[in-house]
């Protein structure tokens, strides 16, 4: 069948079964967007392009399948480089499309010329340039096959201005062989399991700590399963959160430089850590000398860069989350190994009682931890949390309980200022029944503001959160505490009036001056059927605790200061 290139890409896009794409079109990528306007693909037009990117991975993470966003070349393909960063380092499945100039204008430093595939291979799981347009059906067929398998991440596709005109006689894609890559199984080798389960069977003091792997697989049935089975607690990395819900008697909520007492404290006191889906990244374990110093490990990932890279390992598993968590409990029941209640989880309780005061907040004025608890209580239990980074960030983490795995979307590995707005955006594209709040901070939320055009213009009722403390609040606190109160530059003033900013867009904008009055506000923003954006005032003075200071061990904690 003859085609156009760009036409091509269309018929390819819908046969991987996309219902929609995020981007802004230019210059290059004209004939894309006339084939996209003759087609049914949905098409939302952002206010810039790297709110696309995290439009995209917003979907990517409700919906479970790979997220389309497209920019023009040069800038508008740099653009995308910090959402797809993002992406990359919270494994999310985003595909991009980026126009570039004419095959015979590359590399003469042409209009809007950039070698994005150059940029952007560190950043994506590959970075691929069509010369012609018979290679697009095979291509677009192994960039999503490569978005969502193994490990999964972005993937960026380059077209030069020319292939979207050019025509050719467009086969269908064959089946894939992608030189150096398989789809693994996931399935877990019988001799991991046996050592896994040995070490388990021995344990007196086993603990789980899940990441954001658990949620990829949708191994959260299985993961609560086994938890159940051999009696462990279970801690969470923030890309974990969710996994288990955390009204759960097992679950111990975020561990880490912000975690609770009683999941830092449990893992320093387990005698098997059980590791799955996570990468032990240094926010997750302090001080990696003396992370699970008396334990045992296992270490369940289906990528097997991630074993041992930072932590030593007892029992690397190379495989799917799912799967291997299955598996375990199996052989588990088998051998009637289903634990009761014991010292291990009494010790539990004990960690929970004598840490929980400590999250309680006296202090006049309104307070972000009681705001997130108050959220909890009025949202249905599958509304979606999206946040920006920083403080709010971890207000959120700390003190709002996940209930359903897929609803705590957060830039976790590179921490984007600026995610929280556009994903949420993109998170209720993805399900749009559903609630959709982003929890963010003034100084996040004002770097990605002009996208609130994109929801009232599109249609995308979201409700935003803003801890309002006109500082850049993280940076702050560390000024505070290590710096001797020398906060250099992160006054950000008194503008915008974030009430004004929202009705100038066509949202509405309340100004929260009571817990009575977001209570009301949050009710209201869950019947409005345009966005939303709640101002909360509260002190600059606010920090995040508990804190693990860089350079320390999870139980060497800073509660207050």
């Amino acid at each position: 069948m003859k085609l156009s290139g760009a036409k091509a890409i269309v018929d390819s896009l819908k046969k991987e079964k996309v219902e929609v794409i995020f981007g802004i079109p230019g210059g290059s990528t004209i004939p894309f967007y006339d084939a996209i306007y003759e087609s049914d693909l949905r098409h939302i037009l952002t206010r810039h392009e790297q709110c696309a990117a995290h439009m995209a991975d917003g979907y990517a993470r409700v919906k479970g399948v790979p997220g389309v966003c497209t920019a023009t070349s040069g800038p508008g393909a740099t653009n995308l480089v910090t959402g797809l960063a993002v992406a990359y380092m919270d494994s999310s499945p985003v595909v991009a499309i980026t126009g570039q100039v004419p095959k015979p204008m590359i590399g003469k430093d042409a209009f809007q010329e950039a070698d994005i595939v150059g940029i952007a291979n560190p950043i994506t799981k590959y970075a691929f340039q069509v010369t012609s347009a018979s290679q697009i059906p095979d291509t677009i067929k192994t960039a999503f096959l490569l978005a969502s398998t193994n490990r999964m991440g972005p993937v960026l596709i380059d077209f030069p201005k020319d292939v979207f005109y050019e025509e050719v006689d467009i086969a269908a894609a064959e089946k894939l062989n992608i030189k150096g890559y398989s789809v693994r199984s996931g399935e877990p080798h019988p001799y991991s399991i046996k050592k896994a389960l040995g070490l388990i069977i021995s344990s007196e003091r086993p603990i789980i700590l899940a990441g954001g792997g658990v949620m990829a697989s949708n191994a959260s049935a299985e993961l609560v399963k086994l938890a159940e089975l051999i009696m462990a607690p279970v801690a969470t990395s923030l890309m974990g959160k969710g996994s288990i819900p955390e009204t759960h008697p097992l679950s111990l909520g975020m561990l880490g430089m912000h975690g609770r007492g009683e999941a830092n404290n449990a893992a320093e006191e387990a005698d098997l850590i059980i590791a799955v889906g996570m990468r032990f990244s240094d926010r997750s374990t302090g001080r990696l000398e003396e992370f699970g110093r008396n334990a045992k490990i296992i270490h369940i990932d289906i990528d097997p860069a991630e074993i041992g890279k930072n932590v030593k390992v007892d029992v690397p598993i190379v495989a799917d989350a799912r799967k291997t968590l299955s598996t375990l409990h199996q052989k588990l029941s088998e051998v009637g190994s289903k634990r009761e209640e014991n010292e291990w989880t009494k010790r539990v309780h004990e960690l929970k009682d004598q840490f929980s005061s400590n999250y309680e907040e006296q202090r006049e004025g309104l307070r972000p931890g009681r705001l997130m608890k108050l959220l909890r209580g009025i949202i249905p239990g599958n509304a979606i949390v999206t946040t920006g980074v920083g403080q709010n960030q971890m207000w959120a983490a700390l003190h709002f309980q996940v209930l359903e795995p897929r609803t705590f979307i957060t830039s976790g590995g590179l921490g984007a200022m600026g995610f929280g707005l556009p994903a949420s955006i993109g998170a209720k594209v993805a399900s749009p029944d559903r609630p959709v709040f982003n929890v963010d901070g003034d100084g996040g939320f004002i770097m990605t503001e002009q996208d609130l055009a994109t929801a009232v213009s599109e249609g995308i009722p979201t409700i935003s959160i803003i801890m309002n403390n006109r500082v850049l609040g993280m940076v702050r606190q560390w000024q505070c505490m290590f710096c001797n109160k020398r906060y250099s530059h992160t006054d950000l003033g008194k503008v915008p009036d974030f009430v004004k900013l929202a009705e100038a867009y066509g949202a509405e904008g309340v100004r929260i001056g009571s817990y009575r009055e977001f209570e009301s506000a949050v009710k209201r923003g869950l019947k409005a059927e345009i966005p939303v954006v709640l101002d909360v005032p509260i002190s600059p003075d606010e920090k995040v605790y508990p804190m693990v200071p860089p350079g320390k061990g999870l139980k060497e904690v800073v509660w207050y200061g």
